[in-house]
């Protein structure tokens, strides 16, 4: 009936999702059930507490004692108890939680500074099993006195004792206070009373810091439920200390994850990914908020949601019928959706609380989060100047990640003139700190800013060394994502191009990559092709056959779309087209409109169906006539696609039915070229 605590909890903290047995549940059932519970507690007891450490030993106490009278119940026990011992392990199910927290790799810091709300949790939910026990009638259960006695010095014990916050955690909320209104007031803090916090709570590594990072901002993450303003605050300002420790009180990052960072870990978990697996079963869009159902598989919530509104109360995609219709909050999967839509520039349809989110990610979030990071950035900028080898690698490294977080974070660092040491770094014979650096630069050149001031510098040239010649794969792969974003700027899209080879490194990249490489390659040159001056380079370079083949063999369907999207902008001019045709695409353009679930892909598919039919001329649209499953297609986009895809199946439908009719493409064209030509436009990437 209950799930065994997890090492990754989906739910956020200080919360507790406690499901009542089934109605039908029998009382042996329950009870066996509960001993389960309170077994799983009583394990707590070899586990780490950072803080409220009284509170959580006296709790586990009671529980034993609780488990001495269970085990005497009879296994069956008459139905007259079944409400009072649904009431205990719906207490037991709160208190399990609780500890759950308590001990949550991550989590210290964060508990630390709730430890007074920490110590109401306990207080409610031993009175809570105490009420439920105290109601049970002992009068209809058959079990020896001594364990009536227990059970009775149980409720008395539950009531009177206090669950308060130990002097020791006082303190150290204390300390942590003055800590962060220093940062408030500008002022850095004493080493020694940030090693004292840290030391207290046990974080005594860089990757103690980083995970409490993680946990602190996945907190802020958990968009369906109302944060309150002060709470997130608290949050903001504790994320401002652990990144101000991390970077300043431990020298050595210890690699996570068989020697990947978690960053990095992350990014080789999504490369082994399949997209699909982030769409809605029930809508085939990318989910917003994925929840999960009894049966185990996860939906967007809206659509599960309309699902049961409508009367529906199966599972989708198994047909079974579900026991109950409770949803539980897939954070795992939300962040992965985050983090794919992140690295592949894809927007993220946001919640309800979007406005919040913004700001989050544009503001600090508070007076010493800003504090703590301003002073930070201005430390690392001066690492990098004048530090060691082994300090400027640990300055770019941290650049890498805090520039990854947020806007914020961005903002201080651009501002504190990291960008030009980063750039000298570019030429480093490390392997490691030429990734770093690189890796940084990339997540710096996501800030308005920092574009012009990498050109000014001569970045542009430096980056595209490192596409060229890079040590490592992984820094070709930045580089590429790097020209990606400077060519967001019509002025630099020229520049990029105009540098001897760098398309034709792009396509080989494109061609022989890595999955990643792939990618951020063929995002850099759809940035280029944006400039006119580049479409002749690009199409000199080979790239069309190169992307119909890529078409064939990949099966990946955000890369496949990306394909799409760039042959779509190829093929607004004749020149391109004739590439695309001369490539024999195009039954390869009509199988995937035909198959694909990917509103985005068929919308591709028709761009550039329309735009072969327009500049091909009556050979291609007879080959499109030919095809019988086309115009079926096409109508289904009709109804079911966005409105700019509506509009062009429909162009396309016309062309082809005016074709069918008239036999005569001269005329053809005369009618529908300048109308459809207004509709093929730049394709949305």
């Amino acid at each position: 009936m209950t799930k065994k605590p997890t090492t990754e909890s989906t739910r956020r903290t200080l919360t507790f999702p406690a499901v009542p047995p089934c109605d039908y549940a029998s009382p042996s059932t329950i009870l066996s059930s509960l001993t389960g519970l309170a077994r799983s507690i009583l394990a707590y007891k070899c586990k780490r507490f950072a803080c409220n450490k009284r509170s959580a030993a006296e709790s586990i106490r009671h529980v034993s004692n609780l488990l001495i009278f269970l085990e005497e119940v009879p296994p069956h026990a008459p139905g007259s108890i079944a409400l009072s011992l649904s009431e205990l392990h719906l207490a037991l199910q709160q208190l399990r939680y609780l500890l759950e927290d308590c001990t949550r790799d991550g989590a210290r810091v964060w508990m630390l500074m709730k430890s007074e709300h920490v110590a109401d949790q306990f207080r409610a939910s031993v009175r809570a099993m105490a009420t439920a026990l105290d109601v049970l009638p002992m009068e209809d259960v058959d079990v020896p006195v001594e364990a009536r006695e227990v059970a009775g010095l149980f409720v008395r014990q539950a009531r009177k004792v206090r669950f308060e916050v130990g002097v020791d955690d006082r303190t150290a909320v204390s300390n942590l206070n003055w800590i962060l209104s220093r940062f408030a007031c500008g002022i850095a803090p004493e080493r020694s009373g940030l090693e004292r916090v840290l030391d207290y709570v046990g974080v005594r590594s860089w990757s103690d810091c980083h995970k409490e990072i993680r946990f602190l901002d996945a907190e802020l993450g958990f968009e369906f439920l109302s944060v309150e303003k002060r709470e997130v605050e608290i949050l903001s300002s504790l994320m401002g200390l652990m990144y101000y420790c991390r970077c300043m009180l431990f020298e050595v990052v210890d690699i996570e994850s068989n020697g990947q960072s978690n960053e990095e870990h992350a990014v080789k978990v999504l490369d082994r990914i399949n997209p699909d697996d982030f769409r809605c079963p029930i809508s085939l869009e990318l989910m917003v908020d994925p929840v999960t159902t009894v049966t185990g598989h996860t939906y967007d919530r809206a659509s599960i949601v309309k699902w049961f509104r409508a009367g529906n109360f199966t599972c989708p995609k198994t047909g079974e019928m579900l026991a109950s219709t409770k949803l539980v909050q897939n954070a795992t999967i939300r962040r992965l959706i985050e983090q794919y839509c992140s690295e592949n520039g894809i927007p993220f349809a946001e919640s309800a609380h979007k406005n919040h989110d913004i700001s989050r990610t544009v503001l600090a979030g508070s007076v010493a989060a800003e504090g703590a990071m301003k002073m930070l950035a201005s430390y690392l900028a001066f690492r990098l100047e004048v530090g060691t080898r082994v300090e400027r690698n640990k300055a770019a490294y941290e650049i890498r990640l805090l520039a990854k977080r947020s806007i914020f974070n961005r903002s201080c660092l651009v501002e504190a003139g990291t960008i030009p040491h980063l750039l000298k770094l570019l030429t480093s014979r490390d392997s490691s700190i030429q990734e770093n650096a690189i890796a940084a630069l990339l997540n710096l050149s996501k800030h308005s800013k920092s574009k012009a001031i990498i050109v000014e510098n001569g970045g542009l040239v430096l980056v595209v060394e490192v596409l060229k010649y890079g040590h490592k794969v992984e820094a070709r792969q930045h580089a590429a994502a790097t020209l990606f974003y400077l060519a967001s700027m019509e002025e630099y899209r020229k520049l990029i191009g105009e540098i001897p080879e760098t398309i034709a490194v792009l396509v080989e990249m494109v061609k022989n990559g890595t999955s990643r490489g792939k990618k951020n390659a063929l995002v850099a040159v759809f940035g280029l092709l944006m400039h006119h001056g580049n479409r002749r380079r690009v199409l000199a370079s080979g790239v069309v056959p190169v992307l119909v083949q890529q078409l064939k063999s990949s099966d990946r369907e955000d890369f496949v779309n990306d394909c799409l999207a760039v042959l779509s902008s190829i093929a607004e001019n004749p020149e391109g087209t004739s590439a695309i045709l001369h490539a024999d695409a195009l039954y390869i353009i009509m199988g995937i409109l035909n198959s694909s679930t990917s509103r985005v892909g068929r919308e591709h598919c028709v761009t550039l169906l329309l735009a072969l039919g327009i500049n091909g001329g009556a050979e291609v649209i007879s080959n499109l006539v030919k095809s019988s499953s086309l115009m079926q297609s096409l109508y289904s986009l009709l109804s079911e696609g966005t409105s700019r895809a509506s509009k062009k199946a429909s162009a396309l439908i016309r062309l082809l039915q005016d074709f069918s009719e008239r036999r005569s493409c001269g005329s053809l064209l005369s009618i529908f070229q300048q109308d459809s030509l207004s509709m093929i436009g730049n394709p949305i990437f």
